[in-house]
This record gives C-alpha cells, sequence and structure tokens, in this order.
C-alpha cells in the first residue's frame, strides 16, 4: 500500500507479533484445511466515493487496519483486502456483487454498507455462497429474507426505531414528533419502526429524496404541525441540509437523526451552530470504546480517530481473518465458520443468530449528541 497505508503498516509491525508461515500456491478451492492458502481475498462494498463516502471510509479503513495486523502475522501469506466503491447505489451494488461472486478467491465481503444496496446484492451474494458481514445496513428485513450467508454486526431497526422512539419520549419529553424519511431502503424503514412506537405524538409524515435542495415546503409543514421534535431517517448530508433550511428559518425543533447521521459530515452540512444539540442514535459502539487498543492502534495507523462504523468493520474483517487462521478456504467453509462463530471483539459479543443477527444480548443503542460540532456519546439508551 502507499501513502497513508505505508504509515499504516510500518505501525501495525510494532502492534502484532509476526508469525513465520510457509510458502504456499494451492488454490482456494483444492487446498485441504491443513494446507496454508495463499492470495486470498476479503472484499469490502460500500460507497468509497459520493456523498455517503465518510461512512464507507471509516469502514473500509477498519477492516483494512484488521487485515494489515494479519499480514503482519503472516507476512509469507498475506490477505489482500479488495474495494469495491458502490457510490451507495443499489444498481452499482449489484454489479459489483456480480464481480465479487466471480472471484473465486473472495470468501467474505465486508459490507454492503447500506440498507439499499444490501437488499439488491444480497439475492446475488446468497446465490454465489458469499458471506457477508455487514457492519452498518440496519433495515429489519434483511434478515428475515432466507439469506444464509447474511450477517451483520449491529443491531437493526426494529432494535434502534424504539430506542430512538424512547428517547424522544422520556428524556426529550416531545408532545408532537414531525418524522421525515428519505424515501431510501434503510430511512424509509428506521422512519417508519419511530413513527409505530411513538405512535399518537406523530403529528405528520413526509418524504424528502435525498437529492432534494429546496426545503421551503417541508420547513412550512414543521412549523404549521407545531412540532417540538423533527425525527429523520437518512444520511448525514441531507440531514444536515435539512436542519440548516430548518435554523434558518427559525424553527428551534430538536433534531434527531439515525444512525445515517452520525457524522462529522452532518455539522458540516448544517453549521456547527445549526447542529449544536441534535440527537443522534447508533446500534453502534462508540470507537473511542473499542477494547484492545483499537483505537490507539486506529490513530497510529491513520493518523486521525476511527468513525463510525470502523471498529464493527474491523471486527467483521477480524472473523474472516480467523476463518483463514482456522483453515477455512472455501466459500461453503467459510460460512459455516461465521455461523458457528462466538467470541468477543473489540465492539463486544460477536456471535449471530440463525438469521444472522447478533444475539440479543449483545445489542446496545447509543445516544449522541453534538456538542461544540463534534458527535459526543450521551450514553446507552435503556431497553425500556
Amino acid at each position: 500500500m502507499r501513502g497513508p497505508h505505508a504509515r499504516l503498516t510500518a505501525a501495525l509491525v510494532l502492534l502484532a507479533l509476526a508469525a513465520p508461515v510457509s510458502g504456499c500456491d494451492a488454490t482456494p478451492e483444492s487446498a485441504s484445511p491443513a494446507t496454508p492458502v495463499c492470495g486470498l481475498k476479503i472484499a469490502v462494498i460500500g460507497p468509497l466515493s459520493g456523498a455517503s463516502a465518510d461512512l464507507g471510509t471509516n469502514i473500509r479503513s477498519g477492516a483494512a487496519l484488521a487485515v494489515e495486523q494479519y499480514n503482519v502475522r503472516h507476512p509469507g501469506c498475506p490477505v489482500a483486502l479488495q474495494d469495491f466503491d458502490s457510490q451507495s447505489d443499489p444498481k452499482q451494488a449489484t454489479a459489483l456483487a456480480q464481480q465479487i461472486v466471480a472471484d473465486p478467491a473472495i470468501l467474505g465481503v465486508v459490507g454492503p454498507a447500506f440498507s439499499g444496496e444490501s437488499a439488491a446484492a444480497l439475492p446475488l451474494f446468497d446465490q454465489g455462497r458469499v458471506t457477508i458481514i455487514s457492519p452498518s445496513a440496519t433495515r429489519t428485513n434483511l434478515s428475515q429474507r432466507g439469506w444464509s450467508t447474511f450477517h451483520r454486526l449491529l443491531g437493526n431497526d426494529a432494535a434502534q426505531g424504539p430506542a430512538a422512539a424512547r428517547y424522544i419520549n422520556t428524556v426529550l419529553r416531545a408532545s408532537k414528533a414531525f418524522v421525515i424519511d428519505d424515501t431510501g431502503a434503510y430511512g424509509r424503514g428506521l422512519a417508519d419502526e419511530v413513527a409505530e412506537t411513538l405512535s399518537g405524538k406523530v403529528v405528520q409524515r413526509a418524504a424528502v429524496p435525498p437529492r432534494q435542495v429546496d426545503f421551503s415546503s417541508v420547513v412550512s409543514q414543521i412549523r404549521s404541525a407545531g412540532a417540538d421534535v423533527v425525527f429523520y431517517g437518512g444520511y448525514y448530508s441531507s440531514a444536515g441540509a435539512l436542519l440548516k433550511a430548518m435554523r434558518d428559518a427559525g424553527l428551534r425543533a430538536t433534531f434527531v437523526g439515525g444512525d445515517g447521521v452520525k457524522d462529522p459530515g452532518f455539522v458540516r452540512a448544517a453549521g456547527v451552530r445549526a447542529a449544536e444539540g441534535a440527537v443522534i442514535t447508533c446500534a453502534c459502539l462508540p470507537p473511542e470504546r473499542a477494547s484492545r487498543d483499537f483505537p490507539v492502534h486506529y490513530r497510529a495507523g491513520f493518523g486521525k480517530d476511527a468513525g463510525t462504523y470502523s471498529a464493527e468493520a474491523y471486527d467483521a474483517a477480524s472473523i474472516f481473518l480467523a476463518g483463514f487462521e482456522a483453515g477455512r478456504t472455501t466459500r461453503r467453509d467459510m460460512e459455516a465458520f461465521v455461523d458457528a462463530y462466538a467470541h468477543d471483539g473489540v465492539t463486544g459479543r460477536l456471535q449471530f443468530t440463525p438469521q444472522g443477527e447478533l444475539v440479543d444480548s449483545a445489542i446496545v443503542v447509543w445516544a449522541y449528541r453534538v456538542t461544540d460540532g463534534a458527535v459526543v456519546a450521551a450514553g446507552e439508551i435503556p431497553r425500556t
């Protein structure tokens, strides 16, 4: 790797113990578990460019850290991390999934990042027996479609949505909630969960497409409804633009967003003054709380603090890498390995239900607030 990744590799030499590994030239599908197999790959699929690139880059970096640490321990038989930039477009994700399935050296996927692209790509991954572990796709029904290769490392919208509603009820003590979504698979699904839990407190629903730049109509609706809380289901760029329009119009309703809003890009889009006090929920661990010195290693490798989903992506990649160390060198064997995996990672317990969800005891939803221009953890949201 070049540039910052060269620095990452150098830093990791100090962080991992190198273990001698014999050379090998077997193909992925022909070797026995006792024979080391080289040339294996993990794929990352998500938005590495475009309006949501911050979140995709966080995921890519977390996975890269795990792979680099593995390669320091296994210098004679390294694993490659291959990037697939979906730009958060389900159509592109479908084409990329076809490329991944066609490459027999790819035995696992960290991603897809978002729910829409996951829904489009997962049938292809399942047909090709490529195991995926998403660190970020939360739409509830992704685990309900019978895809045997699907797994995710955070709670779904059925966990996050009601938790956000509880926070709106018990902490913000809202009386009138205005619920908005971006018309996408993730944003609409999360907004539906919030609205269902808030029930009679929802005074109005609205949809704002992600590329919309004129928010005057929905701002007028919020004003007319007299809402004291606005919940937005969608991603950080549009959320910030919407909040800026609200504050420019003099609306003081508390703004609440889901995990797709948890990025510094939200503050940049809204402006520091407008973003102050905004609430964000996420079923992801604050990365600064990750264990095993993950925050220190990440900063040493990338020169900045870990972002949203970085620690989850690190754990996702680490599961696949543990499979390689255990001699799982076919797609079928890797799927079985991930299904049975039950160990602690840097984000907590890593163990899946038969549907690919985290076991219930591992799911925690956090509330965050924008304070002095930064997204800061405010605490876990109680389950009841």
